[in-house]
């Protein structure tokens, strides 16, 4: 439930004359109930929901009840886009979802997912806990979105619904569905292939009724959500690196005491454990699962796709800050 304060304090951002980005100040407010609605656009199953389902609990369990979680997955609130955006103008109070996806409120947040630039999870969650990251994800601080934690969405696969991927060349004019990520649509298009977008909640109707000769998403979305049904092959490309920004709404959390506050960052810390744990297992577990539901599982040689994409960084010299790209360099 949306308290009325909330409510006022969005009203007079808006007539204040910010745009889609307003800043909030960190007061922390005295301690009251609140009810938290958290939207995600994937199943149940899927970890970010798991995680969060155990955040829920540590933090009714930590405020006997005083604040409530309520949990809406399969797209019940939106997609990505709309739940990012609900947070943004604070009629979401929590969201999951890929870093590229804030991109259009504060474009150096995706730069994780820059192709082939970690070989396990271990550097990557090394990478997303440092300083570059939390230097990307400064420009949120402008647009009512506190990153609370950084959860884990695995690395990305390309699926196909005939053939198999085996090298770059059977890459050429796959007509393939990308979330609205510009490094992973450029990626797809150094590889030859033909990115286009799609909110992810209609993906997979839109396989079936075959809009789409391909799509790429890490293993545990694709196992979690049964895409399996509807794509013969896996490839294990593991192109990009997925983070996942576990959010609230700057006006969200400046309602809060410090107190509460306080509940909230443990909890997502161990939130963020869970689903980091999850992803990892799920990635190891389920390409055997997938194989055994009927997908063929292809392993091609990476290098050759590291070398064809390796000018994705220098394709974003306009638009990611020169510093940071340096420091991925």
């Amino acid at each position: 439930m949306v308290k009325s304060k909330k409510l006022i304090a969005t009203f007079l951002i808006a007539m204040t004359g910010l745009s889609l980005c307003g800043c909030g100040s960190s007061s922390g407010g005295e301690s009251k109930s609140v009810t938290l609605k958290a939207g995600f656009s994937t199943a149940e199953s899927d970890p970010r929901v798991v995680a969060t389902q155990l955040f829920k609990e540590e933090v009714e369990k930590a405020t006997d009840g005083r604040i409530k979680v309520e949990i809406h997955a399969d797209g019940e609130l939106g997609s990505d886009s709309e739940l990012i955006e609900g947070v943004v103008n604070g009629e979401v109070d929590i969201t999951a979802s890929s870093a590229g996806n804030f991109a259009n409120y504060a474009p150096n947040v995706g730069i994780s997912a820059f192709p082939f630039l970690f070989d396990d999870f271990d550097q990557a969650w090394a990478f997303v806990d440092g300083d570059v990251e939390k230097q990307a994800e400064e420009e949120l601080a402008d647009c009512n979105v506190k990153v609370l934690a950084h959860y884990d969405n695995g690395f990305r696969c390309v699926t196909t619904s005939k053939k198999e991927i085996n090298s770059v060349s059977d890459m050429s004019g796959l007509v393939i569905r990308t979330p609205e990520n510009q490094i992973v649509m450029t990626t797809m298009q150094l590889l030859g292939a033909e990115p286009k977008v799609l909110e992810f909640t209609k993906l997979y109707d839109a396989l079936k009724n075959g809009e789409f000769d391909a799509q790429e998403n890490p293993v545990p979305v694709i196992y979690n959500n049964k895409l399996y049904e509807v794509q013969s092959n896996l490839a294990i490309t593991n192109h990009s690196y997925d983070v996942m920004l576990f959010a609230i709404a700057q006006s969200t959390w400046d309602e809060l005491s410090e107190e509460d506050q306080q509940i909230l960052a443990d909890a997502a810390k161990k939130a963020q454990d869970k689903d980091r744990e999850l992803i990892k297992s799920q990635t190891e577990e389920f390409i055997q699962k997938l194989q055994d539901e009927g997908m063929k599982v292809t392993n091609p040689d990476l290098e050759e796709f590291k070398k064809a994409t390796s000018s994705a960084v220098d394709v974003f010299a306009d638009t990611y800050d020169t510093e940071l790209l340096n420091k991925i360099k």
